[in-house]
């Protein structure tokens, strides 16, 4: 055995899960192999009275199943037979004659739960790496190893669904509660408590899966009776088809599989591996997958230009605004001393405020303890002037979208900054070499991109000039990546990626309500296309004023293809600014919540009347828009592959991840399809659909952007 260890004493065996030249456990098919040896071997030493399973790995107990392993499943069967092996191996674990007492610590995900909820007795350490979660929804899949079965008849119907449909992680305190664990203890305990579990399973003088799950006579009455639960798996479907449009199908299969679990142990088994199989083969299934692999390449990648990271201890950061108090809030919670400089102590003063404001909302969630919140806001300190900086290693400048404004503040930071300091902007549009005229030491100067709002987005565009020095580059990707966001390098331009290829998106998004489409139609047809939010409500949330703003520096750079509608220069001219001013196309409450269209706004409109538009006209035009220009910017090699202008999409802007992104979806939908589709718009609508010039030499080869794929053989079983 290469995973597993086996040591035994005094009747207990520890088995210690410990993948060599693995940075986490996962249940590839040789660790299945090594558990179905090593359950042999327990149960033909009678001297074996209990086992402890505990991870050698310091922050995960077990990650899930091997992923790679999927991608050779052709067939439906095939990953049917995988779910059904993998039944197989927790059952006998289940049924071993020596009880398994699961000792957790740190993420217990997938498969890892699945095993945990098949042992005897589970205890968890009371850490806030320790977290456990079926995810299998994220990429496109329901439960396969039993998830769908064991859950519920351990913490409930209702909880289970919220764990399963969901994919949410789980922190020990609240697995507790809901009997997902049997006990939390300190990490530095966990073994020597499991073992004294182990001991008294197998003394009888506990039982074995004892449960502890609360509810009484509500869980009586929703998990045993059928019309309970008839009533909670209909609210529950109503639920993942409000969120999802219908365009994930693996939570509504999961809810089939769960449902399945009351009419039998082996139906609820047999449909699990069933819907399992199902949702292995989906387009979605895949799309999430290729993401999951992608994002996962992208964080193990050096950076180009193979330059060696330093390191950043101490951060300054120019203005305390929205963004800059946000790049704070993620700072300190990685460790690092922040300087938060704003022109005036009461800006300062509201931008500290904004950053123990989040921090509360972890603490609310128990992501952290009281203790932490105080050690990292012992961290942070505000300044109106540059007074320690001096000893800065990184300055990250985020004040107004203004070329004199960051050229001001260049100049004066540059004068008490160390040499080996980095000068970072976050500036969304203006090209970085721009910025950097005004730089002593351009060399040391890039542009480091947050998304709104920091502490939520994951994606982070780091974006060098040609003067750009490779260590510069390769220390804002590794700390990027250290602060737990995913970094993609895109080269300077008007916009970067996510904003030049957001920026036609919202365009036409106007030009629809120019031609009298309704603020209603546009926001849900693209909603129904699978972005969170439509492109008006965006436009609200971003700012109109700041939108404007960055529409005009586009406009100046590109010319009449990203040209602003007339409805958005009406809009901006009313003084309307979106959510933060309480009014743009929509009403807003005191609290910023957001209420009902504002009928008033087509009066400022050059055409009031309304006019019908299909769902699939406003998809076509707003998505084709995006992704025309999006594969401009790899013509132009602003972003540096597919790859990366997909997970900058999806992580970016919100471009569904069930269509894998801009380049994905053109792979999928056919070339010479979206070729056509662009002309034709062209036709109508010069010079904002002309094909770039890219695509069409694409058509003319055959070629595609990633690989073809091959399709699943057919399944005989219909």
């Amino acid at each position: 055995m290469t995973a597993l260890n086996l040591s035994v004493e005094d009747g207990i065996a520890t088995i210690t899960f410990d993948s060599p030249g693995e940075s986490v456990n996962i249940i590839s098919r040789s660790v299945k192999n090594e558990f179905i040896a090593l359950f042999q071997r327990i149960e033909s030493d009678e001297a074996i009275r209990a086992a402890v399973l505990i991870s050698g790995k310091p922050d995960t107990f077990i990650a899930g199943a091997d992923i790679e392993e999927f991608l050779e499943w052709k067939t439906a069967a095939q990953a049917e037979s995988a779910s059904r092996e993998g039944h197989a191996l927790l059952d006998r674990l289940e049924a071993l004659r020596t009880p398994v007492v699961a000792a957790i610590h740190g993420a217990c995900m997938g498969g890892g739960l699945e095993a945990s909820l098949a042992c005897a007795w589970r205890v968890a350490t009371d850490h806030p790496k320790t977290v456990l979660a079926l995810p299998e929804v994220q990429i496109g899949l329901c439960p396969g190893a039993g998830g769908t079965q064991r859950l519920p008849r351990t913490v409930g119907l209702q909880a289970a669904l919220d764990m399963i449909l969901t994919g949410k992680n789980i922190r020990a305190r609240k697995a507790l509660q809901t009997g997902l664990v049997h006990d939390i203890v300190h990490p530095s305990i966990l073994r020597d408590i499991a073992i004294q579990r182990a001991r008294e399973l197998a003394a009888g003088t506990r039982k074995r899966n004892a449960r502890s799950r609360p509810g009484g006579m509500k869980n009586l009455l929703l998990d045993e009776n059928p019309l309970g639960r008839s009533v909670v798996f209909r609210k529950a479907r109503e639920e993942v088809l409000r969120k999802t449009r219908g365009n994930y199908p693996a939570p509504l299969a999961a809810l089939d599989a769960v449902a399945a679990s009351y009419h039998g142990r082996e139906h609820g088994f047999r449909e699990e591996a069933r819907l399992f199989g199902e949702m292995a083969m989906t387009p979605v299934c895949r799309e999430l997958i290729f993401l999951f692999f992608a994002t996962s390449a992208l964080k193990k990648e050096g950076t180009p230009g193979a330059g060696n990271p330093g390191e950043i201890s101490r951060l300054g950061i120019l203005g305390a605004g929205f963004m800059g108090s946000g790049i704070a809030s993620v700072a300190v919670q990685q460790g690092a001393m922040v300087r938060l400089k704003d022109a005036d102590l009461a800006r300062v003063g509201k931008g500290i405020a904004a950053v123990r404001d989040i921090l509360r909302e972890r603490l609310t969630r128990k992501q952290i303890t009281r203790q932490e919140l105080a050690d990292q806001m012992s961290l942070l300190g505000g300044t109106i002037d540059y007074s320690g900086f001096d000893g800065v290693d990184l300055v990250i400048e985020a004040v107004f979208e203004d070329l004199a404004v960051k050229h001001a503040v260049v100049r004066e930071v540059e004068e008490v900054l160390p040499g080996h300091a980095i000068l970072a902007t976050n500036t969304s549009t203006i090209p970085i070499a721009r910025i950097a005229e005004a730089s002593r030491r351009p060399e040391r100067v890039l542009g480091m991109h947050f998304f709104s709002p920091v502490h939520r987005m994951p994606l982070l565009e780091v974006i060098p000039t040609p003067r750009t020095r490779p260590e510069v580059v390769a220390t804002a990707v590794a700390w990027g990546r250290a602060i737990g966001k995913t970094v993609i390098v895109v080269n300077d331009a008007p916009g970067f990626y996510v904003n030049r290829i957001l920026a036609p998106y919202l365009n036409e998004a106007g030009a629809l309500l120019d031609a009298g489409a309704s603020i209603e139609a546009i926001d849900d047809a693209m909603e129904r296309f699978g972005f969170p939010v439509g492109p008006l409500t965006l436009l609200d949330e971003v700012g109109l004023d700041i939108a404007a703003k960055s529409g005009a520096i586009l406009h100046q750079a590109f010319g009449e293809r990203m040209a602003p509608s007339q409805a958005m220069r009406a809009v901006v001219n009313a003084g309307r600014t979106g959510r933060k001013g309480k009014l743009g196309f929509y009403k807003y409450d005191a609290e910023g919540k957001k209420g009902a269209v504002d009928g008033s706004i087509y009066a400022l409109l050059s055409n009031p009347t309304r006019s019908p538009f299909t769902v699939d006209e406003i998809q076509q035009r707003c998505a084709l828009a995006l992704v025309n220009e999006a594969a401009r910017t790899l013509e132009e090699g602003i972003v540096r592959s597919a790859r990366d202008g997909d997970i900058g999409a999806v992580f970016g802007i919100g471009f569904p991840p069930f269509r894998g992104g801009p380049f994905r979806w053109i792979d999928a939908s056919g070339l010479s399809r979206v070729i056509d589709a662009l002309e034709d718009l062209s036709a109508r609508f010069a010079p904002r659909f002309t094909p770039c010039d890219l695509l069409v030499s694409m058509a003319r080869r055959g070629e595609r952007f990633y690989p073809t794929e091959g399709k699943p053989e057919s399944d005989d079983r219909t």
